[in-house]
C-alpha cells in the first residue's frame, strides 16, 4: 500500500480542510494584514487574485516550499502539468496573508509559535489591469 508520511493515500486525500481561524485572527490583530486568501479549489492561481486590488501582481516563488508527498504522487501519477497543479490544488499552501514586507518575518514567527508552518511565498508588485499571479522558480519535490 502507498504511504504518505505514515498515512495511506486514502487517509491523506480524506483529511479535513485545515481551519486557520484562531491563527488568522491573532495575526490580523497584530499585523497590518491587507488580504487573506484561503487556498482551496482553484489553487493559488485563482484564489490569491480575488483578494488583491487592480494594478498589482503577486510574484510567488515556487521554490519557497516543497511539494508535499501526496501532491508529488498526484502530479507524477496523473501526469499533471505544474500550471494545472497550481490552478487545481493548494499544493501544500493552505492560506496566504498579504502584509508589508517588513512584517513578514515577525508574522511567520507568530504563526510558528501558534503551531503553523509559515514562510514567505513571494511579494506583491505593481502590475497593470486585474490582479494576477506570476510564478518564479519551480514547484519541486
Amino acid at each position: 500500500a502507498l504511504a504518505f508520511d505514515g498515512a495511506t493515500l486514502a487517509a491523506r486525500l480524506m483529511e479535513p480542510t485545515r481551519i486557520y481561524t484562531k491563527s488568522a485572527l491573532d495575526l490580523i490583530g497584530e499585523f497590518d494584514v491587507h488580504g487573506v486568501a484561503h487556498i482551496t479549489g482553484g489553487g493559488i492561481t485563482e484564489n490569491l487574485p480575488r483578494v488583491l486590488p487592480r494594478g498589482v501582481k503577486a510574484r510567488v516563488d515556487l521554490s519557497s516550499w516543497v511539494l508535499p508527498p501526496v501532491f508529488q504522487w498526484l502530479r507524477e501519477t496523473g501526469h499533471i502539468a505544474e500550471s494545472e497543479m497550481l490552478r487545481t490544488f493548494n499544493s501544500g499552501v493552505g492560506m496566504i496573508f498579504c502584509l508589508p514586507a517588513h512584517e513578514a518575518d515577525a508574522a511567520c514567527a507568530q504563526l510558528a509559535d501558534a503551531g503553523e508552518h509559515a514562510w514567505v511565498v513571494g511579494q506583491i508588485e505593481t502590475g497593470f489591469g486585474p490582479a494576477i499571479v506570476e510564478y518564479t522558480g519551480r514547484l519541486d519535490a
